[in-house]
């Protein structure tokens, strides 16, 4: 079994903000899944977790779950830079884990920075 991958957004892919250098960046991975398969997905979401939280640049991961009975997750997770990220997500390790997802799985990973807002937000 395998997740699905899909673009969050189509203008532009992961594989393109793989090649960036920008840092602290935030990956932000929407998953849906079928409700009987929760679980499993949590399962296996936990395993890259605890891998990932080995490597260098790492700094801190959620999962969050949709509210009212929704399948829908949200892996939101804290990175020193684009490059730890990449390095991690590159491993041979990483990309066997991948394979332990629930086949009804569809994953959305995108990469993001935070900004800075006047009066709301630091950059």
């Amino acid at each position: 079994m395998t997740a699905k991958f899909t673009e969050l957004d189509t203008a532009v892919t992961l594989a393109e903000q793989m090649t960036a250098e920008d840092g602290p960046i935030v990956l932000v991975n929407l998953f849906s899944i079928a409700p009987e398969e929760e679980d499993a997905l949590v399962q296996a979401w936990a395993h890259d977790a605890r891998f990932m939280k080995q490597q260098p640049g790492y700094i801190s991961t959620q999962l969050h779950k949709g509210l009212a009975g929704s399948s829908m997750f949200i892996n939101y997770a804290v990175w020193q830079d684009v490059a730890s990220f990449r390095k991690a997500f590159s491993q041979p390790e990483f990309q066997k884990r991948i394979a332990c997802y629930p086949s009804s799985a569809v994953s959305s990973p995108h990469l993001f920075r935070r900004l800075a807002v006047d009066g709301l937000c630091v950059g």
